[in-house]
């Protein structure tokens, strides 16, 4: 999925004593910050309060990713600093869960000999009983947990989890499994509870979201963006088929300006979708969709057919140019962001150029961009030398990165001048900014008095000034 490596700190809870408390430090993926929401849901039910600093905590869970070596290269080196809190608090448990877990217990605690637990995300409804709490648990199976949800408006919804997709590169299939898609009815009773509380977004989760439901996980590899329908689980359906019940769901009563109406009481966005599986089904459903915003991330990963094969992708350059096409002929106002990785093992010059040119030929608003590393016990890793210099990869990243900049603030310029519906998910004092439904983001100002109470609201802005990953712009009276 898409990784925008989030750095995020989930203030913390505690046991059974009333002094003890919990912090949780949390990297990667939306996933990654769903599971420290049902983490921090475990951890209240067993007792646990809010810690104001990780200095305050009786319990610090780091919740990890393993998609890149940057992110696990940051819990690597948290050694001294756990050393230091439990020289200060000698009784201080901290915890590993997350993507790392798949190194095992043994090598991780050869590497992080300050940790006391390492449990898989997956287990953590039995936390309180390794913990030695006298607690029930929430829920028997993981994804039955009811989240802390840290956002009033925003809410992360996983439908699916683990992946059978196996690209060489990616450690994702072995450090979270085989894909498992939620029943249906459970995902749209939690959408709809948190539409009734009055959230403003949604956000539907997976590894890769529109192989939801589908009984043979191989079935689109071997179609091959293919549009015949697949046999779909019991109890499940095809992600085209969730999103047309989902997007059913009404908002709360209308305070009802003329805007709002238009612009729909609560937006609903996935990550991620895999190129293999996109079927025109599902580009239909998302155009009909009235509560869809139209942003998509759509991962490429390579513009050249070699690389896409080695990396085990299943589509071929062209395909992915064809469904951008697609796309952009039923929704001509979208938003499309990809990934890209670029060093891969054994990438010519001449490939690296075949990626440029049709990561330029897809113009797209935003991309995410990183250098290939290893990840121990892939394909890849195995299989291929990481034979393309740091110095090169970062080359070819700075080229890819100016392509971006075009295209993106030509993108960005279309919107000057126009009002824009933004749900603000930030407020400083009088500054504040949000997100379009494409998934700008704009800044503005208010009085400082009133920037807190547009928390989480949606306001009209008129777009002034445009810059290649930002906008700006004057709240509409």
């Amino acid at each position: 999925m898409a990784h925008f490596l989030i750095y995020r700190m989930f203030h913390c809870i505690v046991f059974d004593m009333p002094s003890k408390k919990y912090f949780i430090i949390t990297f990667g993926c939306q996933m990654n910050e769903s599971d420290s929401e049902r983490l921090a849901a475990v951890l209240e039910q067993a007792g646990y309060i809010k810690a104001l600093s990780i200095e305050k905590a009786d319990i610090v869970a780091y919740n990890t990713c393993s998609v890149r070596q940057t992110a696990e290269d940051r819990v690597f080196g948290a050694n001294k600093v756990i050393a230091a809190l439990k020289k200060k608090n000698p009784r201080l448990t901290v915890m590993l869960t997350g993507c790392m877990v798949h190194y095992g217990k043994k090598e991780l605690k050869k590497r992080l000999p300050k940790f006391d637990l390492f449990l898989d995300i997956k287990d953590i409804p039995k936390l309180p009983t390794i913990l030695g709490i006298n607690k029930k648990t929430l829920a028997k199976e993981y994804l039955d947990i009811r989240p802390s949800v840290e956002s009033p408006f925003s809410a992360f919804v996983p439908i699916s989890y683990g992946c059978n997709n196996y690209c060489s590169y990616c450690i994702v299939p072995l450090a979270r499994g085989g894909e498992y898609s939620r029943p249906a009815k459970e995902i749209i009773a939690e959408v709809k509870n948190y539409i009734q509380k009055g959230y403003k977004e949604i956000w539907l989760l997976g590894q890769n979201v529109n192989s939801y439901g589908i009984k043979d996980k191989t079935y689109w590899a071997n179609k091959r963006l293919g549009n015949k329908k697949p046999a779909i689980e019991k109890g499940r359906c095809s992600f085209s088929s969730l999103i047309k019940e989902i997007d059913k769901i009404p908002g709360l009563p209308a305070i009802a300006t003329r805007r709002r109406q238009q612009a729909g009481d609560w937006w609903l966005r996935f990550t991620s979708p895999h190129p293999k599986d996109l079927s025109d089904e599902l580009i239909q459903t998302l155009k009909n969709a009235r509560h869809f915003a139209h942003y998509i991330n759509l991962p490429m990963q390579a513009g050249d057919d070699t690389i896409l094969k080695k990396m085990n992708r299943h589509y071929t350059a062209r395909d992915y140019l064809s469904l951008i096409k697609k796309i952009r002929a039923a929704m001509p106002n979208v938003a499309l962001s990809t990934d890209i990785i670029v060093g891969f093992p054994g990438e010519t010059q001449r490939e690296f150029q075949n990626t440029a040119r049709v990561f330029a030929a897809t113009n797209m608003d935003m991309a995410y961009i990183s250098k290939y590393s290893p990840r121990p016990q892939t394909v890849a890793a195995k299989k291929y030398t990481d034979s393309v210099p740091l110095a090169e990869k970062k080359k070819r990243f700075d080229k890819l990165n100016a392509i971006l900049k075009r295209s993106a603030l030509a993108h960005n310029k279309r919107y000057l001048g126009k009002t824009m519906t933004i749900l603000i998910d930030k407020a400083d004092n009088g500054t504040i900014s949000g997100k379009t439904a494409t998934y700008k983001t704009v800044e503005t100002s208010t009085a400082p008095m009133n920037a807190k109470k547009l928390l989480g609201t949606f306001v009209d802005v008129t777009i002034t000034k445009v810059r290649d990953f930002s906008l700006e712009g004057i709240i509409k009276r």
